[in-house]
């Protein structure tokens, strides 16, 4: 138990109500925040706890939570409770349980519905972006506001992972070739118009899961608005999402031609990401991944 978990962990009890009569239960961790089933009487709780310089990322979740609730087309976990206790933040969730099947036919419908939902904007009707920075896994995800989506893409996703990357100790090629692709994303994105969409950000199938009454739940968001092809794109980079799900979304709302390419692209994100999180086995997949992007424009 580290020298702040009491304070915090105090902090919980009073947010919920609970007595004193509790039981803490590991239920998970990263090198970035840990995770508690809470036990009180007959109420369980969800609880995440993280400090330091990522103590903002709570707050940053109940943010992107509260906007997917907001559209009242995909459930999530209702928050109970959120605060900071020295330099520990919590944020405190209802706990599910998970089924021990998940209806993709269903998820995929659900997020097209989700992505034609209506969105924020801008300060001056920009329609890309987001209010305020959040989190991608461990890493700052910036956001503001962009009128040009291909714009926002490489100032506000790709190149920060390329410079982490080269502070990571990852330059000579990547950075060279990275900057190339950057100068090319007009081009690579020429007459693609996407719609805005307000994405969950980091859809991959441990965000996702079936309740035992059938409902589709997710979490850990890294919510913005985008182009929806991004959502789905990361659907098919870690795998989990099957032909069900691919087929109820397009059915629902079909992709445009070039969405092939374009996924290259957007999961180039995460694997940078993937990069400067856990190291030098994703380099090798960054690089093909630019590679291939280059040499659709050559």
């Amino acid at each position: 138990m580290t020298r702040s978990e009491p304070g915090w962990r105090a902090a919980v009890v009073t947010a919920v109500g609970a007595s004193a009569d509790v039981r803490w239960n590991a239920a998970g961790a990263s090198p970035w925040a840990r995770a508690w089933r809470l036990e009180t009487g007959a109420r369980i709780f969800f609880v995440k706890e993280a400090s330091g310089r990522f103590a903002d990322m709570l707050d940053a979740e109940a943010n992107g939570l509260r906007a997917l609730a907001a559209t009242s087309v995909v459930r999530v976990p209702a928050i109970v409770a959120e605060g900071t206790a020295r330099d520990t933040a919590f944020l405190v969730l209802e706990h599910f349980d998970a089924a021990a099947f998940r209806d993709d036919r269903s998820l995929g419908a659900a997020l097209a519905a989700l992505h034609r939902s209506r969105t924020l904007h801008g300060p001056a009707r920009e329609r890309f972006g987001w209010h305020r920075d959040n989190w991608i896994g461990g890493t700052p995800q910036r956001n503001g506001w962009a009128d040009d989506w291909g714009g926002f893409f490489g100032d506000k996703r790709l190149a920060p992972q390329l410079a982490l990357a080269a502070r990571n100790g990852h330059a000579g090629a990547l950075q060279r070739e990275g900057e190339r692709l950057l100068a090319t994303l007009p081009t690579l994105l020429r007459g693609h118009e996407p719609a805005p969409s307000l994405l969950h950000g980091d859809l991959w199938s441990g965000n996702a899961a079936g309740l035992p009454d059938g409902t589709l739940i997710v979490f850990d968001p890294a919510v913005y608005v985008g182009d929806r092809e991004a959502d789905v794109a990361m659907t098919e980079l870690f795998g989990g999402f099957g032909r069900d799900f691919h087929a109820a979304y397009r059915d629902a709302w079909p992709l445009a031609d070039g969405y092939s390419l374009r996924r290259t692209l957007y999961n180039l994100y995460h694997v940078l990401n993937h990069l400067n999180l856990f190291g030098a086995g994703y380099l090798a997949q960054a690089e093909r991944a630019i590679a291939t992007l280059l040499a659709a424009v050559r």
